[in-house]
C-alpha cells in the first residue's frame, strides 16, 4: 500500500513543487491549506504535471486544532511535512504577535495530531536564518544557532527546539494510551529559486516580492519599474551580500529524500537536522547579472541602502545530506533563472 503524506501549505510555492515530487515517487499526497497566502493556481498546475484531478484537497487552517485532528482522522496519514507558515521577516518585524500566534500554533496542532494518530513522521520545514551572522563559513549542522534576527527567524528556531523535545519525550509512548511516538527531521533550507521546467508553478508572491529572484523577473517584465540591490558595501568580493541559491525543484526532491528516511526506517536518530543547499556562495549582483545572460536582457537596478537584519554571508555545507540523504542538488544556476523567467512570462500570458 503506498504511504501516505500531508503537505500542510502545500498550495504554496515549495509545497507544490514537493507535491509533484512526492507523486512522482509513488507516494499518495493530501495537501491542505488555508489559502491566506496564494490562491489555486500552483494547485491547478500541479494536477496538470501530474496528470492527477484527484488529489485531496483540504482547506483548512493549521491553527484550528480540531480541523487538524479531523484531517489526521479522515486520512491515514504515515508523514506530514509542514510548510503552512508566514514568511516575510519585514512584517515578522512589524507584526510579531501575528508571527508567533501563526507559526507556532499551527505547528503544535500538527504535532499533537500526529502523536494521537498512530504516530507519524513529521518533517519541519526549516531555514538557514537559524544560523544568524555564522562565524564560520560554509555552516554544517552542528555550527551553532546564533540570535535570530527577527520573529519570523525565531519561530524556525522555536519549531526546531518543539519539534526536537516532542520527539524526545514521545519516545517512550506505545500507544496503549492513546499516545505514539512521534519522529522528525528538520530541513535548515537556503535561498529556494526558480520554477518547475514546465512553467506550470512557480513562486507567486501577493504585492510586493520578499525574496530577490521574483522582483529580478516582475522589474525583466515589467511589473516593477527598478530592482534594488540592498547594499554593495558589504566585505565581499563585489560588495554585494553571498547567498546559497538552490533550485526549487531540486528542495523539493530533498523532501521526497528525507520523508523516505523516515518512512522506512532508516533515520539514525529519532530527530535529524539536514542543511539544503547547494555549497556554492554567489552574490546578489552575480545572480542579477547571471539573469541577464541566461534569457539575454538588460535589467533596470539601482543599488540601495543596507536592509536591517542581512547577514553578509551564508552558505552550506551539504555533506551530510549528500551521504545519509543520498541527495545533492543537480540543477545549474543558469537553468533556475532560465525556469524562473519562463514561469514570469507563463504568468502573463494567462494573466
Amino acid at each position: 500500500m503506498k504511504k501516505r503524506v500531508l503537505v500542510s501549505g502545500g498550495a504554496g510555492y515549495i509545497g507544490s513543487h514537493v507535491t509533484v515530487e512526492l507523486i512522482a515517487a509513488g507516494y499518495e499526497v493530501v495537501v491542505a491549506d488555508n489559502m491566506s497566502n496564494c490562491d489555486m493556481t500552483c494547485f491547478e498546475g500541479v494536477k496538470k504535471i501530474t496528470g492527477r484531478d484527484d488529489i485531496p484537497f483540504e482547506k483548512i487552517d493549521c491553527c484550528d486544532p480540531a480541523a487538524v485532528d479531523k484531517l489526521f482522522s479522515d486520512y491515514a496519514i504515515d508523514a506530514v511535512i509542514h510548510f503552512a507558515a508566514f514568511k516575510a521577516v519585514g512584517e515578522s518585524v512589524a507584526e510579531p504577535l501575528k508571527y508567533y500566534r501563526n507559526n507556532l500554533l499551527s505547528f503544535l496542532n500538527i504535532l499533537e495530531a500526529a502523536k494521537s494518530h498512530s504516530g507519524c513522521n513529521v518533517l519541519f520545514s526549516s531555514s538557514a536564518t537559524v544560523y544568524g551572522e555564522a562565524e564560520t563559513l560554509p555552516v554544517t549542522e552542528s555550527t551553532p544557532r546564533m540570535p535570530a534576527t527577527s520573529p519570523y527567524g525565531n519561530t524556525k528556531q522555536m519549531s526546531e527546539d518543539i519539534l526536537r523535545d516532542v520527539v524526545f519525550a514521545t519516545a517512550k509512548y506505545d500507544g496503549k494510551d492513546g499516545q505514539w511516538p512521534v519522529k522528525g527531521i528538520a530541513l535548515r533550507y537556503f535561498n529556494p529559486m526558480g520554477a518547475h521546467p514546465s512553467a506550470l508553478i512557480g513562486e507567486l508572491p501577493r504585492g510586493v516580492p520578499n525574496n530577490l529572484v521574483p522582483f529580478i523577473t516582475q522589474t525583466a517584465i515589467g511589473k516593477r519599474e527598478c530592482l534594488s540591490i540592498f547594499g554593495n558595501d558589504y566585505p565581499t568580493a563585489d560588495g554585494t551580500c553571498l547567498r546559497d541559491y538552490i533550485d526549487v525543484v531540486d528542495l523539493a526532491k530533498a523532501h521526497v529524500a528525507a520523508v523516505s528516511r523516515m518512512v522506512e526506517g532508516k533515520m539514525k536518530e529519532d530527530y535529524e537536522i539536514f542543511n539544503i543547499g547547494t555549497g556554492r556562495p554567489v552574490s546578489v549582483y552575480e545572480l542579477v547579472t547571471a539573469f541577464e545572460k541566461v534569457n539575454g536582457l538588460k535589467l533596470n537596478y539601482k543599488f540601495a541602502p543596507r536592509r536591517p537584519g542581512d547577514v553578509v554571508a551564508i552558505w552550506a555545507d551539504t555533506s551530510l545530506a549528500n551521504k545519509e540523504l543520498g541527495w545533492k542538488a543537480e540543477r545549474t544556476l543558469e537553468q533556475t533563472l532560465a525556469s524562473a523567467w519562463a514561469w514570469e512570462k507563463h504568468l502573463a500570458e494567462n494573466a
